[in-house]
């Protein structure tokens, strides 16, 4: 069996005023890793938080996980595809 994880995003937009701004969205990955079997989401991970963790899966990426990360994942609260 595989399981996949997809990392959140959030949908943003541009800053400036004006009615064209309100409108336009971006989707922009979150990564999420894990440090000290803690899950975190951050925007713009450091190269020393990825070299101290766990676990990291970069923000806008659909990971093949397995049945321990999926595990791990879900008990974090996170959604985890059985494919």
């Amino acid at each position: 069996m595989t399981y996949r994880f997809t990392t959140p995003s959030v949908s943003e937009g541009p800053l400036g005023e004006g009615p064209l701004f309100s409108r336009y969205r971006l989707t922009r990955g979150v990564s999420v890793i894990k440090i000290d079997g803690e899950y975190y989401e951050l925007r713009n991970p450091s190269t020393e938080e990825i070299a101290e963790a766990e676990a990291f899966y970069l923000g806008g990426i659909t990971y093949d996980v397995t049945a321990g990360e999926k595990a791990s994942l879900e008990a974090a609260g996170y959604t985890v595809e059985t494919v």
